[in-house]
């Protein structure tokens, strides 16, 4: 994948920490600022956190990124694609993103507030195959 024409695309200046932001998006799917960091120390010892947050911000104002808001957590950002909805793990914290026709929900949605909808965010939270796995091997 050519980050470089990706974010030239998006109107972002290519920066080494910018190739690298969307490169650990690409690998990971969702990260969080906090890991992000971590992953990113190795390359780049003197980059601050403020400046992450800035390119995070910067990149998510161009539609280049999409923060996902899971409650009772932090939030983690993504590469924008499609619009979709996520199934978080509660026990491992894995995030998958799942294609739902959300269509009736935001027109039922929009008929009982009356506010005219344009994004949607749902989050499903439960237990994903691997620790029911796990849970069932306990017992």
């Amino acid at each position: 994948m050519n980050y470089i024409t990706i974010l030239q695309n998006h109107n972002l200046k290519v920066t080494p920490q910018r190739l690298e932001i969307v490169d650990i998006l690409y690998k990971n799917g969702h990260i969080n600022i906090d890991d992000l960091y971590k992953s990113l120390q190795s390359k780049f010892p003197s980059l601050s956190l403020a400046t992450i947050y800035k390119n995070i911000n910067t990149m998510c104002e161009k539609l280049f990124l999409s923060e996902v808001k899971i409650p009772h957590k932090k939030n983690v950002y993504e590469l924008s694609k499609k619009e979709h909805s996520h199934v978080i793990c509660s026990k491992c914290n894995t995030i998958i993103d799942i294609n739902l026709d959300i269509s009736t929900i935001l027109n039922k949605a929009k008929q009982i507030s009356k506010f005219n909808l344009n994004t949607s965010s749902i989050v499903f939270n439960g237990i994903c195959p691997n620790c029911l796995d796990k849970k069932e091997n306990l017992s």
